[in-house]
């Protein structure tokens, strides 16, 4: 899907998504190329804060994208 159908995708994913799921897990947006999504994800758990939507777009060389979830790491505190 293109970069808005993915936006809107991942919209309603967050609107149906309940409260333990928005909790422990990221969902974002990836380009759809396995090697770019890898390595947009390696730098995004580096600094999630840091990003944003439109950051999978500096990773993607194609302009197709994907919404995926992962388990948020947890602190060691």
């Amino acid at each position: 899907m293109n970069y808005e159908e993915a936006k809107q995708y991942k919209k309603e994913a967050l609107q149906k998504a309940d409260e333990s799921v928005l909790q422990n897990f990221h969902i974002v947006i990836t380009p759809s190329d396995t090697g770019e999504s890898v390595k947009f994800i390696e730098d995004f758990l580096k600094s999630p804060e840091s990003f944003n939507d439109k950051s999978c777009q500096d990773y993607c060389s194609n302009d197709e994208y994907e919404v995926v979830s992962f388990k948020k790491e947890k602190d060691d505190d």
